[in-house]
């Protein structure tokens, strides 16, 4: 058991067939995969903290050598969505201006797009014909902010690759469609971006994430639903008062870029000439889907040469609320050279936890060489947002028509608040918990490796713990920690996974270990702290000028594929950035205690270059307003 920990009880964190193990044993359990071990095992866990906190492998590396690690390793960034200006017509305004504290405007009219995107000046879209007075919105406007991150490269071509975030016209009212950037020169120049088409009669379209099936073909999933405003600025989920009601309340749907598709509004929206709806509800506030994921098997042949039975299966997973907690389901679709695809399946419950609470969230569908399918599961172990969580592993090796599990990673292990300030000093809650990735080299125990890496906050700052499994989930490494950061009072948040064609294993995440820029420095100009002068979590001077664990970075950390180290954290921002500017607030314009950076990180790899893509909100020369714009960042392993 431990004690002292930020929840009021003791909890332990158990590793399957694992627990209380000397680390002699653990370590003799991963030098025999064949793949290596990762040194530092023996490190003590601080008390109270998780197992793991404290077990870095490649040793903790000083803020100076962290700051310098940018240059050193030719880290390339692109400030993306400043570069161009992209409009559409929202279906409910956004009369709200929290500014001119942390820069906020308020939303804004279009000033003339230069995307060649719909921005819907001719008229209402499609999807919003039906909308009850006094929706839509007029005119087009202006998209300010760009949070929530992803970034996926053609298998067919590395150097083209999109990335997707949410696309917003009011941050202060959280109204946001998704919207897509596009490359096709290795991320020099992004010369296709705009709100992706289909539905626009949604108040908002969220949790942007994308993949691209064997031929190329782009599928974006996003998770449109309704709602519209009372006078103070809360968002109100009525069924039967929706601002449109020829739409479903809420859905889980796609949209597909074709293989060699040029222009912005390219895109297949529509399924047997209706919505591509994988599910839809009209149940209304607690009643909803949630959370989806996408990925496609790519695998034409088996390993041992066999045709895939599940060639170019679309998975699309979410979790469902349904009043008493939520649960998570599947469904499939076949792909289709054109861009078409197969029916949706219906859908089906993938095992969970019988022991413990109704609260599962946050599925990450990963497909091995096998054509076995992996997610993980987070499971509340209280109510969600409750201190605690356990970490699970189910697969299908079906093409998901049956499911096994759930295999645990690990037990009660204490994660931030949902809502409200999730980390000191400023107000933006937590994103997704843990990243789930499958390895491609076969261990010597016969299964394809499993990586998982989830955020701890048992020390009360966050910490990236990281784990595999290299029998199918029947055990797990001991966690080791991936932030290096020397001091311990910092958060490190959002971790991300990707394993590149050799087997190397990335972990990207927000990092917060240097301080904010001092006063006068042209980068405190340029991170416009200044704009910061009001805050309700800050007991510190403003401006928050050489703050500490105030203004985010990003890292990455690179291992084998046994989970050795590759050197230390790599910094993947030039500049470090505040976030507190221009940021999304959740819950009400009224609150800004609860805003948002984002669930999570991009993270993708193009042979051995690995891209990530984050929010930043530094004026690089494109910004001078400090919106949340969207970062690509480019790094080669070591």
């Amino acid at each position: 058991m431990l004690g002292g920990s930020v929840c009021s009880s003791a909890v332990e964190v158990d590793l399957v067939k694992t627990q209380r193990a000397p680390i002699a044993v653990l370590a003799a359990a991963v030098v025999s995969v064949g793949f290596g071990l990762a040194p530092g095992l023996a490190a003590s866990t601080p008390p109270g903290a998780d197992p793991g906190v404290g077990n870095v492998a490649q040793g903790v590396q000083t803020d100076r050598a962290y700051n310098a690690s940018f240059a050193s390793n030719h880290v390339t960034n692109v400030f993306v969505t400043g570069q161009q200006v992209s409009c559409y017509r929202p279906e409910v305004p956004v009369p709200f201006n929290n500014g001119p504290n942390d820069g906020y405007t308020g939303e804004l009219p279009c000033p003339g797009a230069n995307t060649g995107e719909d921005t819907g000046a001719a008229g209402p879209y499609a999807t919003q014909v039906g909308s009850r007075s006094p929706y839509p919105a007029s005119t087009p406007m202006l998209v300010t902010d760009h949070s929530e991150s992803d970034i996926r490269v053609d298998p067919l071509n590395p150097k083209h690759m999109i990335g997707s975030s949410k696309w917003f016209v009011g941050a202060e009212g959280y109204n946001h469609l998704v919207g897509f950037y596009e490359s096709w020169d290795g991320g020099q120049t992004w010369p296709v971006m705009g709100h992706v088409p289909g539905y626009e009669g949604f108040t908002d379209n969220t949790d942007p994430v994308g993949a691209f099936d064997a031929y190329g073909n782009y599928y974006q999933a996003t998770l449109p639903y309704q709602f519209y405003y009372d006078k103070s600025g809360f968002k109100k989920y009525e069924e039967g008062n929706e601002p449109n009601t020829t739409i479903p309340n809420e859905a889980v749907s796609v949209a597909v870029r074709r293989h060699g598709a040029i222009s912005v509004t390219d895109w297949i929206t529509t399924h047997n000439g209706h919505p591509d709806y994988v599910f839809t509800t009209d149940a209304g506030l607690g009643q909803e889907p949630d959370k989806e994921w996408i990925a496609i098997d790519r695998n034409r042949t088996l390993p041992d040469g066999r045709p895939n039975p599940n060639f170019d299966r679309v998975y699309m997973m979410y979790v469902n609320f349904n009043g008493s907690g939520s649960k998570p389901y599947v469904q499939t679709a076949i792909a289709h050279a054109d861009g078409t695809h197969t029916d949706w399946t219906p859908p089906v419950l993938l095992p969970t936890q019988t022991s413990t609470s109704n609260n599962n969230t946050y599925l990450f569908p990963h497909i091995d060489p096998a054509g076995v399918v992996y997610t993980s599961i987070i499971n509340y172990v209280t109510a969600q947002g409750g201190c605690c969580v356990d970490v699970l592993m189910d697969y299908s090796t079906d093409g998901g028509a049956s499911w096994i599990g759930p295999s645990l990673v690990a037990s009660n292990v204490h994660v931030p608040p949902l809502t409200g300030a999730g980390y000191s000093n400023t107000s933006f809650e937590d994103g997704i918990e843990e990243t789930f990735a499958v390895g491609n080299h076969l261990s010597s125990q016969g299964h394809y490796p499993l990586y998982l890496a989830f955020e701890t906050k048992s020390t009360g700052f966050g910490n990236i713990l990281l784990t595999a499994s290299y029998d199918q989930g029947k055990s797990w490494s001991f966690p080791i920690q991936v932030n290096d950061n020397s001091s311990s009072s910092v958060d490190e948040f959002q971790p991300n996974l990707a394993v590149a064609a050799n087997g190397t294993v990335s972990v990207d995440f927000y990092d917060r270990r240097l301080a904010c820029p001092a006063a006068g420095s042209a980068d405190a100009t340029a991170a416009g702290l200044g704009l910061d002068r009001q805050s309700p979590t800050y007991s510190g001077t403003l401006p928050p000028y050489v703050a500490a664990n105030y203004c985010v970075n990003s890292s990455v950390q690179f291992y084998s594929a046994g989970l050795v180290p590759i050197g230390h954290n790599i910094r993947l921002t030039q500049h470090n950035w505040d976030p507190q500017l221009n940021a999304p607030d959740r819950s009400c314009p009224c609150n800004q205690a609860d805003t948002f950076l984002g669930d999570y990180f991009g993270n993708d790899f193009a042979g051995t270059l690995d891209y990530a893509t984050f929010v930043s909100t530094y004026d690089d020369g494109t910004n001078p307003q400090h919106y949340q714009q969207q970062v690509v960042a480019s790094v080669q392993i070591p």
